[in-house]
């Protein structure tokens, strides 16, 4: 369930809010006269969302690339790329 609160939490209980973004590891909407308006969250939680986008991305191109035909590897070339890259032997 989000956790909701009004513009004078944050003005006023501005410990307690950062203590629930840290807490529940979920951001903290904060509404306006009733209406969404701002989102807490901690820097944790900031981060988490920024490497998901970035991995939804990189998926997103690899879709593309393969309904495209583009940038396709056997199984063979890819290990054989690891191996050398991070000098596995085997």
């Amino acid at each position: 369930m989000p956790n909701i609160r009004p513009l004078s939490d944050l003005r006023n209980n501005t410990t307690d809010i950062s203590n629930l973004a840290h807490s529940g590891r979920e951001p903290v909407f904060i509404t306006k006269n009733g209406y969404a308006d701002l989102v807490v969250m901690s820097i944790d939680t900031y981060e988490q969302s920024l490497a998901k986008l970035e991995v939804y991305d990189k998926l997103a191109q690899s879709q593309a690339e393969v309904e495209s035909g583009e940038k396709l590897f056997t199984l063979d070339e890819v290990f054989n790329k690891y191996k050398v890259k991070y000098g596995v032997n085997g």
